[in-house]
């Protein structure tokens, strides 16, 4: 194997492996739920990502040809990641768990003594 190539394959499993720290560590330290959200469905899954494109590099240059199966793994996560993380989120604010940001609340009706702004 050239040394670029083994340059290449240690800066992207460096790069994963920074990405995937850092989304568990978001997931242990920030304050609430929704937050904590970001950590796994962001940073880890671009973690995995690079992690994956340097398994697919590997394999495909010291095996027998294309490596697709590591590229089916990150479509797979990379279309299931933001849905599942949009479900959880859809059921925690059904289920009202607290947030650190307000939530918007109801729009107050205009004052009917107030005139109607005037057109441009």
């Amino acid at each position: 194997m050239s040394p670029a190539l083994e340059a290449l394959l240690a800066v992207l499993l460096l790069a994963g492996a920074s990405f995937t720290f850092i989304g568990s560590l978001g997931l242990a330290r920030l304050p609430d739920f929704y937050t904590r959200l970001h950590g796994p469905t962001k940073a880890t899954t671009l973690g995995v990502g690079c992690l994956l494109v340097a398994s697919s590099v590997f394999f495909s240059a010291t095996g027998a040809g294309l490596s697709l199966h590591e590229l089916l793994v990150s479509l797979f996560l990379f279309v299931t990641a933001p849905v599942s993380a949009h479900l959880l989120a859809r059921a925690a604010l059904h289920q009202g768990v607290p947030s650190q940001a307000p939530l918007p609340g109801p729009v107050a009706p205009p004052d009917e003594a107030s005139p109607p702004p005037a057109p441009p």
